[in-house]
């Protein structure tokens, strides 16, 4: 089992930058994948990104190409969100998750799910 903290999230104004950490634990991420979801009030949880531990390749829903990198620190097991141009409907709790599956955690199922860190973007 994978643990997993996020930290990072605050308020922020629309317009601007914001940097999420995720610290895993627990176990080897060597064949693992792992990602950002956010969820909105009253809406379902979304995919950010993911990326495998060990090659580096990212992948992002076409929704979020562009303002959201996603990237990962082997030595010190965190893996990161790099968000800018943030605005108001990027407002959400950020999930941090893991699987050793690719497929389960695009599919919204990752066995592992970090607490959530909140991020709220004002007008």
């Amino acid at each position: 089992q994978v643990q997993l903290v996020e930290s990072g999230g605050g308020l922020v104004q629309a317009g601007g930058s914001l940097r999420l950490s995720c610290a895993a634990s627990g176990r080897r991420l060597v064949d693992y994948t792992v990602g950002w979801f956010r969820q909105a009030p009253g809406k379902e949880r979304e995919l950010v990104a993911t990326i495998s531990w060990s090659a580096g390749l990212p992948y992002y829903p076409a929704s979020m190409k562009d303002r959201f990198t996603i990237s990962r620190d082997i030595a010190k097991g965190t893996m990161y969100l790099q968000m800018s141009s943030l605005k108001p409907e990027d407002t959400a709790v950020y999930y941090c998750a893991a699987d050793s599956f690719p497929a389960r955690i695009r599919s919204g199922s990752p066995a592992s799910w970090g607490q959530g860190t909140q991020v709220t973007v004002s007008s």
